[in-house]
């Protein structure tokens, strides 16, 4: 069965690579709770700015977080359209086990009778 989703295969190989890694899910979730710049992203780190700076590339490369300049800093927002894009992704697929699991009880039901 295949899973309709509004994301190509692409971005979704984006999103959940970015979303494998501890510090890149914090980023996310620190940055949908509200904005923060790179420079106060990287004080909540014990890594360099230049380490935490290619954390927020590989996800603003996913979707999962834009970045604007904002003076002399660069502001960072967390994407909650692509989270809920990638969360309709995971229902779908959880949709369809259900759906087995569903007909596999039916099926065990029917040979207990």
């Amino acid at each position: 069965m295949v899973v309709e989703t509004e994301l190509t295969d692409d971005e979704v190989d984006r999103i959940f690579r970015a979303l494998a890694d501890s510090t890149r899910r914090d980023i996310v979730r620190r940055t949908l709770t509200a904005e923060s710049s790179v420079s106060e992203l990287a004080a909540a780190y014990d890594m360099s700015f230049a380490a935490v700076q290619k954390h927020v590339a590989v996800l603003e490369g996913a979707g999962l977080v834009t970045k604007h300049p904002h003076g002399r800093e660069r502001m960072v927002r967390g994407n909650p359209e692509a989270i809920t894009r990638a969360q309709a992704l995971l229902d779908a697929y959880e949709q369809i086990w259900r759906a087995r699991i569903g007909r596999l009880d039916a099926l065990l039901a029917e040979t207990e009778e």
